[in-house]
């Protein structure tokens, strides 16, 4: 299986002189294409560092980080959004723009596209992702906080890209809004081959979604596998994380109707 990712050795290095300090220390991961890999840490371990890493929007201070084939540096100067999208996680839409404007962002700053295609590219997003073509007219700030979500992740997919980056995907919404969601990302995942990785601290999410985790703690990735392999972990991160109250709720069985 094609590697999509490949982290080998990486530092990241903030801060300068006697204020020089490394989040990342000797870090390795590899992302195989079609997998769903769910990032998790404690605050402070370097998650959306990571991802930050994996776009090139940082430089490595030792190490590399290989984007689907290509050093992330280069990936960055030829533009991200081509060929991988990313959801921020509160959306980041634009306020002056209505959903079908910032949907279709991406591709008029690519340039070259008719207005007619850009909107009907736009409008095709903006219905993959479960919203109807009336919602096109509609300003950020009259949208809930699951429309906002799913305009997100239409902008982010508007290239087409191979790789989507998630952010603390289900942040905000309450349940029903989450599973939703969920069950979305679940179905795009599967429809257009993606591979993703997801930061988040949502344990339901997690256990919905992903097909690897991947722990941060100690300035590295300490353990991946299964859901249910790094569960079993022995270390104070996982143990609180994945064996705590929330933990086992998450774990425990649906109940049957």
């Amino acid at each position: 299986m094609q590697n999509v990712v490949e982290i080998h050795k990486l530092w990241s290095i903030f801060g300068q002189g006697k204020n020089r300090y490394a989040v990342h220390e000797d870090l390795d991961l590899t992302v195989r294409r079609g997998e769903m890999l769910s990032i998790v840490g404690g605050s402070g371990t370097g998650k959306t560092v990571m991802l930050r890493q994996i776009l090139g929007l940082l430089t490595p201070g030792k190490g590399s980080v290989t984007t689907l084939g290509r050093p992330a540096a280069e990936l960055c100067r030829e533009g991200a959004s081509a060929r991988v999208g990313m959801l921020f996680q509160h959306g980041a839409l634009y306020s002056a723009f209505d959903v079908l404007e910032n949907i279709a962002f991406p591709l008029r700053e690519q340039g070259g596209l008719s207005d007619d295609v850009i909107r009907r590219a736009a409008m095709m997003k903006l219905q993959m992702v479960g919203l109807k073509p009336e919602h096109a007219t509609r300003r950020p700030s009259d949208l809930s906080g699951g429309m906002i979500k799913r305009v997100a992740l239409a902008r982010a997919l508007i290239m087409d890209p191979p790789l989507l980056l998630l952010d603390e995907p289900t942040a905000g919404l309450d349940p029903t809004s989450s599973d939703e969601f969920c069950d979305l990302l679940r179905q795009l995942h599967q429809d257009l081959g993606l591979t993703v990785i997801m930061v988040t601290h949502d344990l339901d999410t997690l256990f919905a979604l992903s097909t690897r985790v991947a722990v941060l703690a100690e300035k590295r990735v300490l353990v991946s596998g299964t859901a249910q392999e790094v569960t079993q972990f022995q270390h104070p991160f996982t143990i609180t994380f994945f064996q705590g109250e929330r933990g086992r709720r998450a774990m425990a069985p649906a109940p049957q109707s």
